[in-house]
């Protein structure tokens, strides 16, 4: 199966690593994020926009990790119960949750990586491979990523950190030029209301479509 090219997003390199940093918007800029690139996002699954609900995340990398962090407006904040922040939690995309599709391999496009991360600290990691007999195997991997959120009350956004290992994603030593197949999703709210928000429209209701998932391009 062939590798849509599909809209491209690029990483600018970071001059250091960090500790988790969701502080896009202090005064003055958290120095970590200054250099960082940003991505919009506010299609529902076949492309409409989302009206009030455009997302964005910002994209940095060094030599040892990938960073990300969401920017998300809500409505209501749809948070799972009791929330368990050392171990990674089953069916979080039940709840509100930004997350990451990644994979590193042009030739075998149904091979990826999921990450997402709640306002609430919770994190999932899944290996997904669309041909695995047994998907359930992709539950157990650790990819040893770091996520935090934090919640704005009064401005209504929740802001989501993920600091991500390039061992858990690539092959390859991290280096300028580098391109991965990734599309950025958030699931918000509950039903009836519940809103499904995308990068890279997948023209079905699902998430896992990785035909159109768009490139990420490491810089400097």
């Amino acid at each position: 199966m062939e590798a849509s090219l599909g809209m491209e997003a690029v990483a600018r390199r970071a001059p250091h690593d960090t500790e988790p940093d969701t502080e896009p918007d202090t005064e003055p800029l958290s120095a970590f994020w200054q250099g960082a690139s940003t991505v919009p996002f506010d299609s529902d699954f076949y492309g409409a926009p989302i009206a009030g609900h455009t997302s964005q995340v910002l994209l940095q990398w060094t030599p040892a990790n990938l960073y990300l962090l969401f920017t998300c407006p809500y409505e209501q904040l749809h948070l799972k119960p009791n929330p368990d922040r050392t171990a990674e939690t089953y069916e979080l995309w039940n709840w509100d949750v930004a997350e990451i599709f990644i994979g590193w391999d042009f030739a075998n496009i149904r091979r990826y990586k999921e990450f997402q991360v709640s306002p609430q600290s919770e994190w999932v990691d899944l290996d997904i491979d669309r041909d695995r007999a047994v998907p359930e195997e992709g539950w157990v991997w650790q990819s040893g990523c770091v996520v935090a959120g934090r919640i704005d009350e009064a401005l209504k956004v929740w802001y989501g950190f993920i600091r991500i290992p390039w061992p858990a994603i690539d092959t390859r030593l991290a280096a300028v030029g580098n391109r991965l197949r990734i599309n950025f999703f958030r699931c918000q709210g509950s039903d009836p209301d519940r809103k499904y928000i995308a990068w890279q429209p997948p023209q079905r209701p699902s998430f896992h479509t990785p035909e159109v998932f768009g490139t990420l391009r490491l810089v400097d």
